[in-house]
């Protein structure tokens, strides 16, 4: 699984084995993570468990139709306190005023509350709840993700593409490894009543560190559910906007993000990442500090537009980045706490470095 750090509080509940000198077979415990993000679990739950996530949606959501509905309403309630109805037994009538219907969304996910650190995309991690909020934010405000071909990095969960579902043409839904991408189906099929009427949602296996495209023999359905097809890759290539959100916790696995990001970008039309991730802090004896190597990695990835504009081609990094201000992101998803080492980038491949 590439999606999603080890972070948050580390528990020693589940065991491989291994064979002592005797021959006898010894527990050994296998280090379990858990993400700040465990909405309604039952408490000394470890395993997968159904969360439901509430969304307020933006104003966009609001059905014009149905809006006039709740002022019709409002109407005939004005109306009823003015005049007085009476039963045959003479008693008063009451008109009651109808609730004005909920604008919310309830996206069920199926996550687990630990897990292990190679599949820890079988949780949800906070820069994930950011990058929806982000996601819904350019719904609700523009049409900049209508109908577009978009691919999540590292979905872990896919709740993000599950969402951009709602607006986008076709979305592939992309990890590693087949326990973490049969739950990301799962939940593609527990929302696919949001999705709209003609969108296409694939979840695909996508490996940062293999070749890509893949080889045309390693593309054919019968070598796995989640294999490419020659004609999804095609209709990949066409993709403007990509989406990954707490991928960069390990250099090895940042090193493979930027590989198969510049490959990806180098196709037409020209593509943009947004990228959510939390930073986090270690103390190094290298350094006798508290450090956040892990996000010093992922910043020498990147240049600002006015420094891609200062510096020769020869020494400008591969990408182009920008900080996107988080405060002017509303929170939609509700019941969650964004903390304060969450970041959220806008990055677009520099094309004066490559000649």
């Amino acid at each position: 699984m590439f999606g999603k750090p080890p972070s948050g509080c580390v528990v020693y509940d589940n065991f491989d084995s291994m064979e002592r000198e005797d021959g006898v077979q010894q527990p050994l415990p296998s280090e379990q993570v858990m993400s700040e993000v465990h909405l309604g679990c039952p408490p000394n739950h470890s395993g997968p468990h159904l969360s439901h996530f509430t969304i307020s949606l933006p104003p966009r959501y609001e059905n014009s139709t149905l809006r006039g509905n709740i002022d019709a309403v409002e109407d005939i309630s004005i109306s009823a306190s003015t005049m007085l109805d009476l039963d045959e037994d003479g008693d008063l009538i009451l008109t009651r005023r109808k609730k004005s219907p909920s604008h919310h969304l309830v996206l069920t996910i199926q996550h687990n509350i630990t897990s292990s650190i190679p599949r820890v995309g079988l949780q949800v991690w906070r820069a994930e709840l950011v990058l929806t909020d982000f996601v819904l934010h350019v719904m609700s405000t523009s049409s900049d993700f209508d109908k577009v071909v978009a691919l999540e990095l590292g979905a872990g969960t896919g709740l993000v593409g599950i969402l951009l579902a709602r607006v986008a043409k076709t979305v592939f839904i992309t990890d590693h490894g087949d326990e973490v991408l049969e739950n990301c189906e799962k939940n593609v099929d527990l929302n696919a009543e949001i999705f709209h009427g003609k969108a296409s949602v694939h979840v695909r296996e996508l490996d940062w560190k293999n070749s890509w495209p893949p080889q045309e023999e390693n593309t054919a359905p019968s070598k796995g559910r989640y294999c490419w097809t020659q004609s999804e890759i095609e209709e990949l290539k066409k993709a403007s906007l990509l989406l990954a959100a707490d991928v960069i916790y390990s250099d090895d696995l940042t090193d493979a993000f930027f590989s198969i990001l510049k490959k990806l970008m180098l196709d037409n039309p020209e593509k943009v990442l947004y990228l959510a991730m939390e930073k986090r802090y270690n103390f190094t004896l290298d350094d006798l500090d508290v450090v956040a190597n892990g996000y010093s990695h992922f910043r020498s990835y990147l240049i600002t537009e006015q420094g891609c504009k200062q510096l020769d081609g020869a020494s400008k990094p591969l990408f182009v980045g920008e900080q996107i201000d988080l405060r002017y992101i509303p929170c939609y998803v509700l019941n969650y706490n964004r903390g304060d080492d969450v970041e959220l980038w806008k990055i677009k491949l520099n094309h004066r470095a490559l000649f």
